[in-house]
């Protein structure tokens, strides 16, 4: 068995508050072992829940890993979890800005020490109102296409009926089941031989979500809708 990650006392902070919040759900993990046990990896996930970073932290801690997480710099600001966020090294994205680029950069650099990077591309909770991933923004591509790591598309589902979306009406009864599907690592190897386009990025980032959604519908033993035309211009 692969030995657990260090991370430190925030990070074991953070395990001993997620670990009892997360249980108010049930959960299930499918094929969790395409999580690498070690090494650099890059997560990819859709974003239904501000409940979402309980248990898709927990569910890397229980792979043995540490999940550094991509997130809206203003919550790096707020009292609690703005101290867990940074005390876990956790990357603050500064979307629109001048100091948009250093999210990149930190998570170039993280990937490159060996460790896990968790990101959401849409950037906020689904708008889609029966939850499905929508646009996303191709920074996603960029850490892809830029580190030869093995990007793992994974969906989660039932954290919204746990703490729902943007109403955020928290309902722990009937307990709820939240599962994660996890896929095989996306070959990107073809696309890592062009020339970072916009176009590329573009299409870079629609494969990595139409395998997130392929993912979700299989939970949901569901068909999702019928993929919209991509936005031709997108911040990083």
């Amino acid at each position: 068995m692969a030995r657990r990650e260090k991370g430190g006392f925030w990070v074991a902070f953070t395990a001993m508050l997620f670990y009892p919040l997360s249980a108010v759900a049930a959960r299930e993990y499918r094929r969790a072992d395409r999580v690498p046990r070690h090494g650099a990896a890059l997560l990819v996930l859709n974003h239904v829940s501000h409940f979402d970073p309980v248990t898709d932290a927990v569910f890397v801690h229980r792979q043995r890993r540490v999940p550094r997480f991509m997130a809206k710099a203003s919550l790096f600001r707020t009292p609690v979890l703005g101290r867990i966020l940074r005390g876990s090294a956790g990357i603050p994205v500064y979307r629109g800005t001048t100091g948009a680029g250093d999210a990149l950069r930190d998570a170039h650099r993280t990937l490159r020490e060996g460790k896990v990077v968790v990101i959401y591309p849409e950037g906020t909770i689904s708008k889609d109102p029966d939850g499905w991933p929508k646009h996303a923004f191709p920074g996603v591509a960029r850490l892809a296409l830029h580190n030869d790591v093995p990007v793992i598309p994974i969906a989660r589902w039932g954290t919204n009926l746990v703490l729902d979306g943007y109403a955020k009406r928290f309902r722990p009864f009937p307990r709820k089941k939240v599962t994660y599907n996890v896929g095989k690592p996306v070959d990107l190897s073809g696309y890592r031989e062009l020339e970072a386009s916009t176009a590329t990025l573009r299409e870079v980032t629609d494969l990595l979500m139409s395998e997130v959604t392929a993912l979700l519908a299989e939970i949901r033993g569901e068909e999702p809708p019928a993929k919209e035309e991509s936005a031709q211009v997108d911040d990083a």
